[in-house]
């Protein structure tokens, strides 16, 4: 890919997904990950802050990546042909990624940090970048909040480079307001962007250097259900 070639937007969700969930949402992941701390080592349990919403098991509905139009002007000139994996769509102009699984907390903002806790996952889906006999996939997207990351497997010509890696940073400072349409809710605005971790490792396959962090890929929306 070329300079312009991955003004990869964030938020799959996963994207995605992302520096997300601002709804009824339960943590997850590991201990330092998901336990707030207390406001002083001799705090009781009970002073420890409570999440204003949760959802211990999240299933269903999606996460949506909006790509931005300088993302997709630079695959065509790098003739780089994007397509989806698995479970995957692109419709309209929108990478999607149905939601398997995960759980997530939101705390109030001046009470933790980072506020919103867990992960969103994506298995079994995913985006492939395609340059004459290279074909990339990131797959499996796990959308983690708490630190504004999107981690994924990635394999070239279907064998495993790296599992796990991080793929995508998320930037929230644009992200909209909560939304809910009756028993889902959405949030939208989170821009994606290529990670520190995934630009040399496209540069590698694809063969160029014009890949770099924070190319932006898209706006993220996911829509969740919300337990009744």
């Amino acid at each position: 890919m070329r300079t312009n070639a991955l003004n990869i937007k964030r938020g799959i969700a996963g994207i995605a997904g992302i520096a997300l969930l601002a709804i009824p949402l339960t943590a997850c992941g590991s201990e330092d990950d998901t336990t707030p701390a207390s406001s002083s080592s001799d705090s009781s349990s009970s002073a420890k802050p409570q999440a204003v919403a949760a959802i211990d098991a999240l299933e269903g509905q999606d996460t949506q990546i909006a790509l931005d139009k300088g993302f997709t002007d630079a695959l065509t000139a790098l003739k780089l042909t994007p397509g989806v994996v698995g479970t995957a769509k692109l419709e309209d102009g929108s990478l999607i990624f149905p939601i398997t699984g995960g759980n997530v907390s939101v705390f109030e903002p001046d009470e933790v940090d980072p506020y919103v806790i867990g992960q969103i996952q994506h298995e079994g889906s995913g985006l492939s970048l395609t340059a004459g006999d290279t074909t990339v996939e990131l797959t499996n997207f796990n959308v983690d909040p708490g630190v504004s990351r999107v981690y994924g497997d990635v394999t070239v010509n279907g064998k495993v480079a790296v599992t796990s890696a991080f793929l995508f940073q998320l930037d929230g400072r644009t992200l909209k307001p909560l939304q809910t349409e009756g028993s889902t809710a959405i949030l939208e605005g989170t821009e994606v962007k290529i990670s520190p971790v995934a630009a040399p490792l496209l540069n590698e396959t694809f063969g160029t250097d014009q890949v770099t962090p924070d190319l932006l890929v898209g706006i993220a929306k996911i829509t969740v259900d919300v337990p009744s």
